[in-house]
């Protein structure tokens, strides 16, 4: 894999990662691009493992250098990966 062809993965996934922070409803810390191209990166691996195990079609595949990033599984994940995160992670009110 290429220079560019990393570049545009990492892009790709941190798109991907910051739709399912947004739809999971938790931000992960202040990491910004790269927090956010982690969890799509994650996403991506949660997703087409749920997507497999389900026997889900593939709804939106990119191929970046002969590599199958799927886009919508990626979305999936990364929002699941957010959720569980955020119920973890989420701090307790005080009344």
């Amino acid at each position: 894999m290429g220079i560019l062809d990393f570049i545009l993965l990492i892009l790709i996934a941190s798109i991907c990662g910051g739709i399912g922070q947004s739809i999971g409803g938790f931000k992960l810390g202040s990491g910004g691009c790269l927090m956010s191209a982690i969890v799509g990166v994650v996403g991506a691996i949660i997703g087409k493992w749920i997507a497999t195990e389900m026997n889900f079609p593939q709804l939106w595949t990119l191929y970046i250098d002969g590599r199958p990033f799927p886009i919508i599984w990626s979305i999936v994940g990364a929002a699941l990966f957010t959720a569980i995160l955020g119920l973890i992670f989420k701090k307790t009110e005080k009344k």
